[in-house]
């Protein structure tokens, strides 16, 4: 399947018939290669390695008698896979699967990991259940600090500073990301975290580099690359991690993470607002 480049294509912002057959050719693919080149990013050499990791809180299917069966699923799209995965078009396709049987729950599974990595370009991981819950961000929140801000956006990297020859290791959080949908205008909700060594980020500067985003319009994923490119050049930290737990619209939410290379990955939570 070729990636979307026309916008008109998506599903998302117009009607869609509900899907009342298991059908695959719903997802849409949208190359990354887009949104990475407005950063600077050549795919060939990516700067970070990451996953986005999604949450799907409405899946069913029927057995071979009829009967509903229900689950939970946690996808994984290893971040440097050619093409994201449009969100409502994986509302649409995991709707397919209502009315379709299937003879058991690993037959639903193959299906979704089959597909998902058909459109990414690269294997997807596919498991049933969710993450456990935890307390919104770790480390130490931004939230409190007093700010001005005369800017909602476009998203300002000039506005990231460092503060004088100390060195640190520290994460920090913001549950106040907000950027909007590209296509529907329709806002998304984050709480990022950033985890990090190397000069100390003025956290005033850092908030309001956040608050930056909340009229800008971009991919959920896109915005945390951008986030981490715009760090990584004005900060130059020896290690970065940024990862945002978007919350859930149409029974989906998405959790990108980026870092640099042989960075750990964080372990996997969703946030209570999810």
């Amino acid at each position: 399947m070729d990636p979307v480049s026309n916008p008109d294509a998506l599903p998302l912002g117009r009607h869609v018939d509900y899907p009342r057959h298991y059908d695959a050719g719903l997802l849409f693919p949208i190359a990354r290669a887009q949104g990475r080149s407005a950063i600077g990013v050549d795919g060939d050499a990516l700067p970070f390695i990451g996953v986005d990791r999604w949450h799907a809180y409405e899946l069913s299917w029927l057995d071979r008698r009829g009967k509903p069966c229900m689950a939970t699923a946690t996808f994984e799209v290893p971040a440097d896979s050619p093409c994201l995965v449009e969100s409502k078009s994986l509302k649409l396709y995991l709707n397919s699967f209502n009315a379709t049987a299937f003879d058991d729950a690993d037959a639903v599974r193959e299906r979704i990991a089959a597909d998902l990595s058909r459109v990414a370009g690269a294997p997807v991981g596919v498991a049933f259940g969710l993450p456990p819950l935890t307390a919104p961000g770790e480390g130490d929140s931004l939230d409190a600090i007093e700010i001005d801000v005369d800017s909602h956006g476009p998203p300002d990297a000039a506005l990231i500073r460092t503060e004088g020859d100390a060195r640190v290791e520290e994460t920090l959080c913001s549950s106040l990301l907000k950027s909007n949908c590209p296509v529907t205008g329709q806002p998304d909700w984050a709480t990022v975290v950033i985890a990090y060594r190397g000069p100390r980020l003025d956290r005033g500067a850092l908030l309001r580099y956040l608050v930056s985003f909340r009229d800008h319009a971009e991919f959920h994923e896109q915005c945390v690359e951008r986030i981490f490119t715009d760090l990584s050049a004005r900060a130059r930290p020896d290690a970065l991690s940024v990862e945002a737990r978007y919350t859930r619209r149409g029974g989906l939410d998405i959790n990108p993470w980026r870092a640099t290379p042989g960075h750990a990955r964080p372990t996997a939570t969703r946030d209570t607002r999810q």
